[in-house]
């Protein structure tokens, strides 16, 4: 499949998974879809098929683990949005979920996203050994150790000057364990071998560095236009960034050394890598 079928295929899916009901909550239903249904390049449940094909699984059997990356990572943006966090009104060139319904309720559709990710990797058709290895990648990700972990240090450490080995800290948590989840997802939905998911583990933590170097390079260099979101925001809020660690030059020179490292580690476990060769790169050099 090419990008853009597999972003079809997920957006038809997601399309699918909070419809109206006639019920009182179709409410937060509506809020959760709206965040949800916003756009956005689909990458973490791209990687989930990708890798379950790669590792020789069914795509359609994969599909409701894409679906529950993608409104995890749906509920982490509605949340780093909020007032409490990032405060930002603008996510993927639309009013952030929380100016639209209200900060409760837009609190309530990140934690409804969140329960409703693991709960459709739960009533998935895969087998059970494979649904518990999915979850529980899913949690690692996102849990103490994971994401929310990454939120805290990023949080506790806006105004510090903070070292290269602690922003490392900060961002493999924040941005790269979910990547890394979503690769792994991927070969455990297949049934793939210890030596797949190794590869996959290693191109998931390559991918999420370059991934995160870029985002810093773009604060700086983007536009609102572009990005769909505001810009200049971590100089502003005196967040600590590779691009301020180590400046744009050498932040570019990292991103093309990582993506080569995601694509050696491809290699050692695939026959047939050219789609995530091909991903790599272009999220080396992606505009937002």
């Amino acid at each position: 499949m090419t990008a853009q079928e597999y972003k079809e295929r997920v957006e038809q899916a997601l399309a699918a998974c909070f419809t109206p009901s006639h019920c009182p909550t179709d409410g937060l239903a509506e809020a959760m879809n709206y965040s949800l249904m916003a756009g956005g390049k689909r990458i973490r449940p791209m990687l989930v098929l990708e890798f379950c094909r790669m590792a020789g699984g069914e795509l359609e059997a994969a599909l409701p683990i894409a679906c529950a990356i993608e409104m995890l990572h749906t509920y982490s943006l509605i949340h780093d949005d909020l007032p409490c966090m990032d405060n930002d009104d603008l996510r993927r060139g639309r009013p952030t979920n929380h100016v639209v319904y209200g900060e409760c309720t837009a609190t309530l559709a990140g934690d409804a996203l969140q329960a409703e990710a693991f709960g459709t990797i739960l009533r998935s058709s895969l087998p059970a050994e494979r649904r518990a290895a999915c979850a529980e990648d899913l949690a690692n990700a996102v849990g103490l150790d994971g994401m929310c972990g990454g939120q805290y240090l990023d949080m506790i450490g806006e105004g510090k000057r903070l070292s290269e080995d602690e922003l490392d800290e900060i961002n493999t948590r924040k941005t790269g364990a979910l990547l890394i989840a979503a690769c792994r997802m991927g070969v455990h939905a297949a049934g793939g071998t210890d030596r797949q998911l190794e590869a996959a583990t290693r191109y998931g933590a390559a991918i999420g560095a370059a991934f995160q170097l870029r985002d810093d390079m773009l604060d700086v260099t983007s536009t609102v236009e572009e990005l769909g979101k505001p810009i200049g925001s971590d100089a502003q809020e005196g967040k600590n960034t590779y691009v301020s660690l180590c400046g744009l030059d050498e932040c570019a020179r990292r991103i093309a050394r990582l993506t080569e490292i995601a694509k050696a580690a491809l290699a050692e476990g695939f026959s047939d890598p050219a789609f995530l060769d091909e991903l790599a790169d272009s999220m080396a050099v992606r505009k937002n």
